[in-house]
């Protein structure tokens, strides 16, 4: 087994727990990981202050309510209405494009096009949703560096997985790229995976940035500095 699919192992489930379908709306599995134990210490501490009357026991259990209500935020997943129509690419991820670039040639997509890049702060929906319908050609993931996500350089440098998307109209290119503070890149997806336009396949943990690279023949409807939401803003037709 060669170091990149142990590491793709690693930030992929296994098929046997994977979803290959939309989920509902709610909190992933990661989100009440963090929100259940938050709470349970919260109220640990509480207790404890009720007997020890200890400030300091108070103050922690204030923070560990204050750590579950903020993970109770970061973890949601608002219902979203997909567009039906055909011929759409629609946006990976929620938060603003940060740069708009146009690529000569880009391996699996054997055209010059355009990519989009989309920075995800703490305070956006980080829930990853498929940009067109198709099936999942490859998947790469590539260890890094931690940069800030809103740099460029965050692009080449920094912890990244890459899935090559296709259907019998489109080839698409999509990147989660882990930032200075996202530790943790989610991906429900395996080669060979059909998915759904709008469909939930993964996350990238408090602060991100996704990349899509999208071939010429997509007519690109987005420009500098918009606030796209996953599954939902149209990003271009084809």
């Amino acid at each position: 087994m060669n170091k990149d699919s142990t590491a793709r192992q690693a930030h992929c489930p296994e098929p046997s727990r994977r979803t290959s379908s939309p989920s509902k709306e709610g909190f992933p599995k990661q989100g009440y990981n963090l929100i259940i134990p938050s709470f349970v210490l919260a109220l640990v501490n509480f207790l404890a202050f009720g007997f020890s009357r200890d400030v300091l026991i108070f103050i922690l259990g204030i923070i560990f309510f204050i750590s579950g209500l903020f993970f109770i935020f970061f973890f949601r997943d608002p219902k979203r209405k997909i567009p039906q129509e055909e011929n759409l690419v629609l946006a990976p991820a929620d938060g603003k494009v940060i740069s708009i670039d146009n690529f000569e040639n880009y391996p699996f997509l054997d055209s010059k096009g355009t990519k989009l890049s989309i920075f995800l702060s703490l305070w956006d929906v980080h829930i990853n949703r498929a940009p067109i319908s198709g099936k999942v050609i490859s998947l790469k993931y590539n260890p890094g560096k931690f940069n800030p996500a809103f740099k460029e350089k965050a692009s080449q440098d920094n912890e990244q997985n890459e899935i090559w998307l296709e259907n019998n109209k489109v080839k698409v290119v999509l990147k989660q790229i882990a930032g200075i503070f996202a530790r943790r890149i989610v991906c429900h997806l395996n080669e060979g995976d059909a998915v759904q336009i709008g469909q939930r396949f993964g996350m990238i943990k408090f602060g991100s940035r996704v990349e899509i690279y999208l071939p010429e023949k997509v007519k690109i409807e987005f420009v500098l500095n918009q606030k796209v939401k996953a599954g939902e803003t149209v990003i271009g037709r084809f």
